[in-house]
């Protein structure tokens, strides 16, 4: 493996700047401790606890008031910098910490709740508004989280980027990679990530591999080559970095709100650091005293791909399956974030729920008819609230806020109808054929 690793920096990162080891240019290694309830594990770096092998995580933030917290951001909230256009550093106040020349940043998590009323019409509910992370500079919520996992990677002196991926992380780190100046690998499981995102991260330099298998052996190979020396840098959502960035679309969202928290959160739920970042995020602003409630989380899975629902409807623990979705991005069936996102489900009252493919792709047409578009995975959250709505959980009146997590382009292969209806080169047929698409 050493010689291996060897040559790969060799071959790929030959100029590159030099960097030591450690935690240069960092302000200190900041303690992480073991998510697992009653475990107390700590550590000072890796994704893994020492005692139990369960994720670690960082402490909630500590030692600045409120009103001094909101001044900062409404300063900033004018201010050029780059990283004040952040939205994720310009909470940097409440992540770890890292010097600023040092931050790795393409303008992330900068987007606007949008209201769609077709949507919340097709749904059953008054008012959905939109969370749409695919305006994110790779098209996805992954950027919040890669800025800040690539700039400690960085850092701290690792020259590889490695991930397992779907294809939206895989683009992320990419791009951020790229910036960074360093190299980047994806394992990607052979013939389960869309060509569209495999061309983009290729486009912004990546290698990609592929591996017989599906994506959570593809996530076991990536931990274990990750493990086997500190030049590569492991960014998968196992990283507590990962997380720190993405709990920040939770920042954002409740500082456009004025700091009202809405009724209900949904969204897509594939490994389940998003989920995880998000109720974390949203327990931060409320102990921080910048938020006065908790906003019900609701993640929704393909129903060919949903063990944490499962076994969140049973009580059970996390039985594996063998995932099969159309839904690319969260076609995961051995999610590895799934015991942190069963705690922050249960600190908000929250709910995980199964639908049908058939019920994801509706809901993108829905979508689509708002203008905005996104990946089938992204639309699992707008199915969810009509299905709250069904089961009578979600009352017509309530505060609802839907989060896309991806693009529209980021899976093309699933559009219906597939391809364009031809038509003949006349202004009869023309009209003839627009009165029949109306109809």
């Amino acid at each position: 493996m050493d010689k291996t690793l060897a040559r790969l920096r060799c071959a790929e990162l030959d100029g590159a700047a030099p960097a030591e080891h450690g935690w240069h240019g960092v302000g200190g290694p900041e303690p992480l401790r073991c998510a697992e309830a009653g475990c107390g594990g700590e550590a000072i770096e890796g994704n893994t606890c020492p005692r139990c092998g369960g994720l670690l995580e960082f402490a909630e933030p500590h030692g600045i008031g409120r009103d001094a917290l909101v001044q900062i951001l409404r300063d900033r909230s004018v201010a050029t910098s780059a990283i004040d256009r952040s939205g994720v550093w310009r909470f940097r106040e409440l992540l770890p910490h890292i010097d600023e020349a040092r931050i790795v940043s393409l303008d992330e998590n900068e987007i606007p709740l949008q209201e769609a009323p077709r949507s919340a019409a097709w749904s059953g509910v008054e008012r959905v508004a939109v969370y749409h992370c695919g305006r994110n500079p790779s098209g996805s919520f992954k950027d919040a989280g890669m800025t800040v996992a690539v700039s400690f990677a960085a850092a701290r002196g690792s020259r590889v980027a490695l991930c397992a991926s779907t294809g939206n992380t895989s683009a992320a780190m990419a791009a951020y990679a790229a910036r960074a100046g360093m190299g980047a690998f994806v394992l990607a499981p052979a013939g389960g990530v869309s060509q569209a995102k495999v061309a983009q991260t290729l486009a912004y330099g990546a290698h990609v591999l592929t591996i017989e298998g599906d994506f959570d052996d593809a996530l076991r190979l990536a931990r274990a080559v990750g493990a086997a020396s500190r030049e590569v840098a492991l960014v998968n959502s196992v990283d507590p970095y990962r997380i720190e960035g993405q709990k920040c679309v939770a920042f954002a969202m409740l500082e456009q709100r004025r700091w009202r928290a809405p009724d209900w959160v949904v969204l897509p739920g594939g490994n389940l650091g998003n989920v995880s970042a998000l109720g974390k995020g949203f327990r931060e602003a409320l102990a921080l005293g910048l938020s006065d409630r908790l906003p019900r989380l609701c993640v929704v899975q393909a129903s060919g791909a949903a063990p944490f629902a499962r076994a969140w409807e049973s009580g059970a623990e996390l039985e594996p399956v063998k995932a099969q979705t159309v839904a690319s991005a969260i076609r995961i069936g051995n999610p590895v974030s799934w015991r942190k996102a069963r705690r922050e489900l249960r600190a908000c009252d929250g709910l995980a729920l199964a639908l049908s493919d058939e019920d994801i792709l509706e809901a993108r047409r829905a979508i689509g008819g708002d203008g905005l578009g996104c990946e089938p995975a992204s639309a699992a959250s707008l199915a969810g609230v009509r299905e709250l709505r069904r089961r009578g959980v979600m009352r017509a009146d309530e505060d609802v806020v839907c989060i896309l997590t991806g693009h529209v382009l980021k899976d093309s292969s699933v559009v219906e109808p597939i391809a364009p209806e031809p038509v003949a080169n006349s202004v009869d047929a023309v009209l003839s054929a627009m009165l029949k698409e109306k109809k």
